[in-house]
């Protein structure tokens, strides 16, 4: 049970399972043929329950909660097993007993917000719709609701975001009116398909504690679907561990993380990155001329009509990102971190302040400069959805970059794509898949190694490992310091995952509501920090420990 300790919550044991898989098959039919997704997968989630399915990226986990939910891809198919919910067999439901027990029934926060909500309608809008079509609300009323779901994911100034949309929201923002949607009918069973990889840790906790009381008082299960093994060990009451579309292991979440009987899931444990553990990288000396210069750099937002004041999304960042070092900034959702990024990209000017790449003025620059500019300084950004073009194969997206700057012929494009695939622990056939065809994690890789192409001097990694499974998670990182150390390469790691920041960081700057408020190496920072903020930040990571304190 998600953070409940309500032990009048209904139970299994008392009511019988709401949902019980039962030997779950499922196939994709390819051009190379049939695929087995997930084969003789089992489990149950009792009223008020909560079980977390975790396992690395390709598993099976998303599959089997499409399978559940009957969403698969138009060439997958259910082909053994039953799924049975609320005393009815889902396998073989009718597409319109499907459609009226979607949202009302069974909720679902999927991954992505940007392919899940409409651009060109307010987000309180969407919101609302889902309480019309299933008759829970209309006009006045189904908007303060809007309303007051926004505030209770954690969404300030409610009221004002609703009428905003999607792509005014930071990407924890986003995520959060997914989340809204989700518990909008007060479901029997919330899918939450990694509903927090986008969230800072203190957001993330005030989610996940608002489920719990969700879970306690309306008898509300859970079945999450996540990576993160500290929030499976904290927040569930069974884990189920997939590997490959098999299930490897399942019981009691403290016995599974604490005492794991599969191989697998003991790598799986190993690979948690911990806030004490110890740096990938080594402390350098500052660097007297950086690469990157940021003074009083400030980005304001004009705010239609005269209700609001603009919108300050950074004020006086003043940061250098020496040559051959990481400098990660770390905040909340909405705190300014993406922005910088974009600014220090050149996708956005800044509204005052300078920004200078080897003591050149981006502000200067001509668009011949920037084209040059752009060549050594790459991103990744947090949505691998949003920035792989889903008409292009893997192949194609991976060489563009070289396209467009004239670098090789094709021959050479090819193989060195296959190189870079095989550098982010993607098997070389993947070139002539599309997007479509692969997980999450999966695709982040692919944008990584798309970043790699040009052999960039910077690379600005906005959330680049968030979706990420923990082995996954460790190669990538792994494969980062090792091409730092090898290509002298510079780092921007924008991340809200406190441990990993640790270890790959030389410095750190925690903004809070655009400002840098704290700043120094990482032992400064998580071994004594000074704001209260840090301070607060560190306490909120999930789990407490409990995997590293159980090794």
């Amino acid at each position: 049970m998600i953070a409940s300790t309500d032990a009048s919550a209904p139970s299994s044991s008392r009511r019988g399972p709401v949902l019980s898989v039962n030997g779950l098959g499922v196939d994709f039919v390819t051009a190379g043929g049939t695929f087995s997704a997930i084969r003789n997968v089992s489990f149950e989630i009792g009223y008020g329950e909560t079980v977390a399915v975790v396992g690395e990226s390709g598993s099976g986990k998303s599959t089997t909660a499409a399978a559940i939910n009957r969403l698969l891809a138009a060439n997958g198919r259910i082909s053994a097993g039953s799924i049975t919910f609320a005393g009815r067999d889902l396998a073989t439901a009718s597409d319109k007993d499907m459609t009226a027990l979607r949202g009302a029934g069974i909720g679902l926060v999927p991954q992505d917000p940007m392919s899940n909500l409409n651009p060109i309608q307010r987000v309180g809008d969407q919101i609302a719709e889902v309480l019309h079509i299933h008759q829970i609300a209309t006009g006045r009323s189904a908007w303060l609701r809007v309303i007051e779901l926004l505030d209770m994911v954690g969404i300030p100034d409610a009221a004002r975001r609703a009428t905003q949309y999607p792509h005014q929201l930071s990407g924890g923002m986003r995520q959060r009116v997914l989340i809204a949607m989700g518990l909008a009918c007060r479901p029997q069973l919330l899918i939450a398909d990694e509903p927090t990889s986008a969230l800072d840790v203190t957001v993330q906790r005030t989610i996940l504690d608002r489920l719990g009381d969700l879970t306690a008082e309306f008898g509300t299960s859970v079945l999450l679907i996540t990576h993160d093994l500290e929030l499976a060990a904290e927040r569930a009451d069974r884990v189920v561990v997939m590997y490959r579309g098999d299930m490897v292991e399942s019981g009691d979440a403290a016995q599974i993380l604490q005492a794991p009987r599969a191989d697998y899931t003991r790598r799986l444990l190993a690979a948690v990155p911990a806030i004490d553990a110890t740096p990938l990288v080594a402390a350098k000396a500052e660097v007297a001329d950086p690469i990157v210069r940021l003074h009083g750099v400030g980005k304001v937002y004009p705010v239609r009509g005269r209700k609001h004041p603009d919108f300050v999304a950074v004020e006086g960042s003043t940061f250098d990102i020496p040559r051959g070092q990481t400098v990660s900034v770390v905040g909340e959702s909405g705190s300014g971190k993406s922005t910088t990024a974009r600014l220090l990209l050149a996708l956005e000017k800044p509204t005052h302040g300078e920004i200078t790449f080897e003591g050149a003025p981006l502000s200067a620059m001509s668009k011949r400069d920037l084209f040059a500019f752009r060549r050594r300084v790459q991103p990744v950004f947090q949505n691998p959805y949003g920035s792989l073009d889903g008409k292009m194969t893997v192949g194609d997206s991976i060489s563009e970059p070289m396209r467009i700057h004239r670098v090789g012929d094709p021959g050479t494009r090819r193989a060195r794509v296959g190189e870079l695939l095989e550098q982010v622990a993607l098997p070389p056939e993947l070139a002539s898949r599309y997007p479509a065809e692969l997980s999450g994690g999966q695709r982040q890789r692919v944008a990584i190694a798309r970043a790699l192409a040009l052999q960039p001097e910077l690379i600005v990694l906005d959330e680049a490992v968030s979706a990420l499974d923990v082995i996954v998670q460790a190669q990538i990182l792994d494969l980062l310091v090792r091409l730092q150390e090898e290509l002298g390469l510079s780092y921007l790691f924008i991340s809200h995952d406190l441990a990993v920041v640790r270890m790959v960081s030389h410095q750190v700057h925690v903004m809070q509501r655009g400002r840098i408020v704290e700043s120094g190496t990482p032992a400064q920072i998580f071994d004594a920090p000074r704001e209260p903020y840090t301070r607060e930040l560190i306490a909120a990571i999930p789990g407490g420990g409990i995997l590293h304190d159980a090794a």
